[in-house]
Order: structure tokens, then sequence, then C-alpha cells
């Protein structure tokens, strides 16, 4: 038997919830497009929010993700994202909690990365190499790959962002 949603139940009336991963380079602007474009609804889970020492980062960010999904939040993840390994326990979770999953994709621009990363002070910066090895390992996500969608994001050239389906 199917019921049809009742208009006067917020539950029935509310939007699924949403996993957001970013997937992209080091200092390709993905966690300024997160503060800009998606922090007013969606919570944020990055792994470079986790104290320098944390161990089991992968089922903590796991956990999290989880708990915001079965709360029925939209959550983005901030992280490189660079492949199946990383993307396929979370779009597995967004299914699990009836939630979409829409990847955002920044093509690489390994040079701007570089540049970008090297401006960068302290825990921020990361080692040129690690930049490289992240290329080494980055695919565009695919509808295939579980996404219901997925949108390219690149720079303006105004300092925001242009975001294509």
């Amino acid at each position: 038997m199917t019921t049809k949603p009742d208009p006067a139940d917020p539950a029935d009336l509310a939007e699924p919830a949403d996993l957001a991963v970013l997937v992209g380079l080091q200092a390709s602007g993905k966690s300024t497009f997160y503060t800009r474009c998606l922090s007013d609804r969606y919570a944020l889970v990055s792994k470079d929010l986790f104290p320098r020492g944390a161990k089991n980062r992968q089922a903590r960010q796991m956990r999290l993700v989880t708990e915001h999904l079965a709360a029925g939040r939209s959550v983005a993840v901030d992280n490189t994202n660079p492949s199946p390994r990383e993307w396929d326990p979370l779009v597995a979770a967004a299914r699990a909690h009836g939630a979409t999953v829409t990847a955002y994709w920044f093509p690489p621009d390994a040079a701007g990365s570089l540049r970008r990363n090297d401006a960068r002070e302290g825990r921020d910066r990361v080692p040129d190499v690690g930049v490289l090895a992240t290329l080494k390992r980055l695919r565009r996500p695919s509808v295939t790959d579980g996404f219901d969608a997925v949108r390219e994001v690149r720079f303006d050239g105004r300092g925001g962002f242009e975001v294509h389906p």
C-alpha cells in the first residue's frame, strides 16, 4: 500500500537530504566553494577539521556523515575524494539513508593548485608531492559511479564560481 504525502506534515514536504561530495585537488577551491555556495544548506564534514593526530579518520568521517544523514540533514564532504575508493562508501551511506548524492567536480589545474597551495601557511599547506600524488589518482566522477548529479565547478575570474550541470 502506498500513501500520499500529507501536506499538513512538514516531514512529508521536506526535500530528501543530499550528500555533496567535493572532488578535486588540494587548493582547487573546494573549501571556499563550500563556504560561499553550500554552507547555508549543508553541514560540513572534512578530515582537515579533525585534530592532527586523530586516528581512524575514515571511520570518524563516515560516522559523522551517517549521523547527519540519519537526522535528515544534508551534508558536504570537503576532502580531495579523488577516486571511487573514497567516494563509494559515501555514496553507499547516502543510499542507505534515502539521500541523493551530488558530486562537485573541480577539474584539475595542477599549476594553479600548486600556486595557491604555496601561498598557504602552517597546517593548511600541503607538500607539493601530496598535490601531485592526488593528481595521479584523481578521476572525474560520473552518474555511473552512483551519483545523482555531477556538477562541474570552475573559478569565474571575478572571485566566485561557475557551476555547470
